[in-house]
């Protein structure tokens, strides 16, 4: 057996989850869109540092949540759909990973 397929059987056996939406994925995002033309209202209105840092990290963590989300959906499909070799559908994930690494590794 290849790694790539033990460790699917291990994700899928221990996630059973479902997928979430493509619905449910931009209703997140128009939330946080939201979330982000009230900031900048906050500062056109000239609001208090404090508010307007709590609600940046309100909008990082909707960002966060989402990223969580696609992420996990992208596993999900990635390996029970993949055509692809374990191993290609292994690097591929890697990337994935890599990517949301790098949005989150300046904090």
């Amino acid at each position: 057996m290849v790694i790539g397929a033990k460790f699917r059987e291990d994700v899928m056996a221990r996630d059973e989850k479902p997928e979430i939406s493509r619905e449910a994925v931009l209703k997140r995002l128009k939330k946080i869109e939201g979330q982000i033309r009230g900031l900048q209202k906050m500062v056109v209105d000239e609001r208090d540092c404090e508010s307007i840092v709590t609600q940046m990290a309100a909008v990082r963590s909707a960002i966060d949540s989402a990223g969580a989300l696609i992420m996990n959906n992208y596993m999900k499909l990635c390996f029970r759909q993949s055509k692809e070799s374990d191993m290609d559908a292994l690097d591929s994930l890697a990337r994935v990973v890599s990517i949301w690494g790098r949005v989150r590794i300046h904090e």
